[in-house]
């Protein structure tokens, strides 16, 4: 293979933000193509490199970039089937963002500055996917994060914006800080940073500390891919512009974590107590976010908390042991994550609200939208798992491998010892991912009854359903109020311009069609390590069954909240303007799971707080203290130095009589 075409992958982006910068303003007409047209031909590329390089085959080629005195760091390129495949879904990702966002912020002045921001972004996740180095993957790591600072903060002017943007990037950086001490470690190890060397150490058996190792590498996976308890900045993330929100949950950022974590599973399968952390770690990610997202008001919260679910199913089946199943989790939610944030773009775009409970009182939405509508709800009954779409396919994948683990038939496909993964993991994913597939039928259901058929009019709008308590009323009340942050034209018109509706079918077929190719063993089997991925009978019924269960018992009781919305007096005060099944569905967790169950409370009285305490003593104590003394001794220099000008009279006889004094004083003392 040619080794130009994979290098130009990563660079064209890099090129075309540059290039956007540069002439963005003075030439704007130009910002447009100068974005779309580097992204789009990296795409190209990324996909005819994986046609090039096949199945089964592996490329690497180095060049020393500087010695160090311990391991080299060098320009690597390591390319297989994973690498290939994820690559493709990142090219068709970013290009379909890309040109959304033509029409999405084609009023936004800083639009030129935004697109260069997202083709950098781009190039970053490419150059991880496509990095043999763990020192140059770390550099497109990094790069990530700084772009994402950027990007989540796009509107600045606003408080949220803001304060989301500084989150992200402290809590991704919290990670990354044991991150850089885990891949230090594993070199020292290995005696190399290229990965293809860390595998063949870790298949012998070289490694000295596989499960610190292992620990401190998943530190940096939970930041950036919000696992928990470092998940809490990705809903916080939706203040961004939603073409932004796409990227980072369905192609990159997020996916680098599992990414990573599946490049490098035989490290992590010496060490079973990693897994079961890891483990423990997306069970209680993929349960609490699923309830979380039963909650939201917010229309791209709900997607968010979906999101680091739909992450802590993959994580999930890489402490199965199986990264086959967890790769092809990944690239189907990308397909069907992204189509559902562009579609939420457009139903924003025509609505101007992000809530749900808005929405669900604007006569004829559905009709001002109606590409979006179908889109949206193809995406959804794919993220429910519900057959014949692609998550249905993926996410028996992760089942399956969970309940081979779980029997202790765990198959790692030669990347290491199946026995190295402790039963224990497999049952605490299966039975995470089983519940956590009724939950996700149920909260896709809420939101597509609630935003698009819910009975608008007199004899809807005014009735309400009685909160939760005193405080979630009021959250509610808030969270109901008309905004957006992304304002664009009402005119029906322009509810779905073209820029933005043909990326929605664009990533409707893989949405459809993609998970079909699990069932090819001469195709996506072979071009990952060749495991089966076709689902098993009892964990097909089973997920199936209990996303079916979800999605009724959601649709009974919001046939239930809009019959009692149609019945009754006048409305107290107090009381929620909205007919929310997912009230009636976690009853006294509702208010809890509205406010991500106090993990952002907990982190700002544990460490926000004294922080905050122990900055304003810091302060204090420099002020107060420190100046103090500063101060003292400028104040005892001038009194000194006035003292001292009082001497100098200028008269002679002044000076002898004094001079003659010390003589005599000096004189007595030495006699005495």
């Amino acid at each position: 293979m040619n080794l130009a075409l994979p290098v130009l992958v990563p660079a064209l982006p890099v090129l075309g933000a540059a290039a956007t910068l540069a002439v963005g303003r003075k030439a704007p007409g130009l910002a447009r193509p100068l974005a779309i047209v580097p992204v789009a031909v990296s795409a190209v590329l990324a996909l005819v490199v994986a046609l090039q390089l096949g199945t089964g085959r592996t490329l690497d080629a180095a060049t020393r970039l500087t010695p160090t005195g311990g391991p080299d760091i060098a320009l690597a390129l390591h390319l297989d089937g994973f690498a290939s495949l994820i690559s493709v879904l990142v090219g068709l990702v970013a290009t379909c963002v890309q040109v959304y966002s033509t029409a999405y912020l084609k009023k936004d002045p800083r639009y030129p500055s935004y697109a260069a921001l997202v083709s950098l972004f781009t190039a970053a996740m490419f150059l991880v996917v496509y990095s043999g180095d763990l020192i140059v993957l770390l550099v497109g790591w990094e790069v990530m994060g700084l772009c994402s600072y950027f990007l989540i903060g796009h509107h600045w002017e606003t408080a949220d914006a803001r304060s989301a943007s500084l989150k992200a990037f402290l809590v991704t950086k919290l990670g990354d800080v044991p991150f850089l001490f885990g891949i230090f470690l594993l070199a020292a190890d290995a005696g190399s940073f290229r990965i293809p060397d860390v595998l063949a150490a870790a298949g012998e058996g070289r490694l000295g500390h596989p499960t610190l190792i292992a620990l401190l590498l998943l530190a940096g996976v939970a930041g950036k891919s919000a696992q928990f308890p470092l998940h809490t900045w990705l809903p916080d993330a939706m203040a961004g512009p939603t073409p932004v929100s796409a990227l980072i949950h369905a192609a990159t950022m997020v996916a680098a974590g599992i990414y990573l974590v599946a490049r490098l599973l035989p490290v992590f399968l010496l060490s079973g107590a990693a897994l079961v952390v890891l483990a423990v770690m997306a069970a209680v990610t993929m349960i609490g976010s699923a309830l979380c997202a039963l909650a939201q008001d917010d229309l791209k919260r709900v997607l968010a908390y979906s999101t680091v679910g739909q992450l802590g199913y993959m994580a999930g089946a890489l402490a199965s042991g199986d990264r086959e199943a967890s790769v092809f989790h990944l690239v189907s939610h990308g397909a069907f994550k992204a189509l559902l944030f562009l579609a939420a773009g457009v139903v924003i775009h025509a609505a101007h609200t992000n809530s749900i409970s808005v929405m669900s009182r604007i006569p004829g939405l559905r009709k001002r939208v109606p590409d979006a509508y179908w889109t949206m709800g193809i995406a959804l009954v794919a993220l429910a798992g519900l057959p014949p779409f692609s998550g249905f396919f993926s996410k028996e994948a992760v089942l399956t491998a969970a309940e081979h683990a779980a029997n202790g038939e765990a198959l790692t496909n030669g990347l290491g010892p199946a026995s190295a993964v402790p039963q224990a993991a497999g049952w605490i994913v299966l039975i995470s991912a089983a519940l956590t597939a009724l939950l996700t039928g149920a909260y896709a259901t809420r939101l597509f009854l609630v935003a698009f058929h819910s009975p608008t009019g007199a004899a809807a709008a005014p009735r309400v359903l009685p909160a939760a308590d005193p405080a979630t009323a009021a959250a509610d009340h808030e969270a109901g109020a008309p905004y957006s942050p992304e304002p664009d034209e009402a005119d029906p018109a322009t509810a779905e311009p073209p820029a933005m509706r043909w990326p929605l079918w664009v990533l409707a077929v893989p949405t459809m069609g993609f998970g079909i190719a699990g069932l090819r063993s001469d195709w996506l089997p072979a071009l990952l390590d060749g495991g089966p991925l076709r689902p098993s009978g009892v964990t097909a019924v089973t997920g199936t069954g209990l996303a079916l269960v979800g999605v009724l018992a959601a649709y009974g009781a919001w046939r239930s909240a809009t019959a009692r919305l149609g019945t009754g007096g006048p409305a107290p005060a107090a009381e929620v303007v909205v007919a929310d099944p997912g009230r009636t569905l976690l009853g006294p967790l509702f208010g809890p799971a509205r406010h991500g169950f106090g993990v952002d409370r907990l982190y700002d009285a544990l460490f926000v707080r004294p922080v905050a305490a122990a900055a304003r003593l810091v302060r204090f104590l420099d002020r107060e203290v420190v100046e103090t003394y500063v101060r003292g001794s400028g104040a005892g220099a001038d009194l000194l130095g006035r003292a001292v000008r009082l001497a100098q009279t200028g008269n002679a006889q002044t000076y002898l009589s004094a001079l003659l004094a010390a003589v005599v004083l000096l004189a007595v003392l030495v006699a005495v």
